[in-house]
């Protein structure tokens, strides 16, 4: 890292990681933990109200979960392709 003032160095990295690239995928990591808490609480809602329908319920949660997830993938790659900028 260059000389800069102590503020400045602070200021553009946390912890070696471009203050971008870090806020991108806290931001990714925290909307995809709460999306995937809202799914499955949705889903035990409905087993619970349907038993009859859980296998069809449970494998569109599950296809929903991975979704999800693929999301927070792709905010970790764009976060490393942010650090390498």
């Amino acid at each position: 890292m260059p000389n800069m003032p102590w503020p400045a160095a602070i200021s553009s990295t946390f912890i070696g990681v471009p203050l971008p690239a870090f806020s991108t995928f806290a931001i990714a990591a925290a909307a995809g933990a709460i999306g995937q808490g809202r799914a499955t609480s949705a889903a035990a809602d409905g087993i619970s109200r349907n038993p009859g329908a859980a296998g069809a319920i449970r494998t569109m949660t599950i296809i929903g979960l991975a979704l999800i997830e693929s999301l927070v993938l792709y905010a970790l790659l764009i976060a490393f392709l942010i650090r390498n900028l």
